[in-house]
């Protein structure tokens, strides 16, 4: 991978086009080629190591808007997520989803923007599989 942002391909998520949690799975969806990520975050995981249309030697994932987003994916999108995986998940974490659902009604905890940022934090710079080479840039 270069170091040299120039160099990369761009690929920009634009925060003005969506004002939920769905409306960003759609909006990071146009940017892959023959998939369409459904909101799963292990899924976005594996999106960012490649393999599922985003270019190969790294690249650069533009947010833009990104204050917007923090506001969208914040602490209520963050309660409403995780009440939709209780119902789904294995009853052996319920218990710790339920702690999760009652910080972020009380606006505590990781958001759902932060959940995010973090999992493609950890395919860049200094993360465990920095080298898919993805740079998070947000404007």
């Amino acid at each position: 991978m270069t170091d040299d942002r120039d160099e990369l391909p761009v690929l920009v998520v634009d925060g003005s086009n969506f004002a939920d949690f769905g409306g960003f799975a759609r909006e990071f969806s146009r940017l892959l080629c023959h998939y369409t990520w459904r909101g799963n975050l292990d899924a976005f995981n594996d999106i960012l190591r490649g393999g599922f249309g985003t270019p190969e030697n790294g690249w650069v994932l533009r947010w833009l808007d990104s204050e917007k987003s923090r506001s969208a994916l914040g602490h209520e999108a963050t309660a409403r997520r995780l009440e939709g995986l209780l119902t789904t998940c294995h009853p052996s974490n319920r218990s710790g989803i339920r702690a999760r659902i009652a910080n972020a009604r009380r606006g505590e905890g990781p958001t759902l923007f932060d959940e995010i940022v973090e999992i493609i934090r950890i395919h860049g710079p200094g993360g465990d599989e920095s080298e898919d080479g993805v740079l998070l840039e947000l404007r």
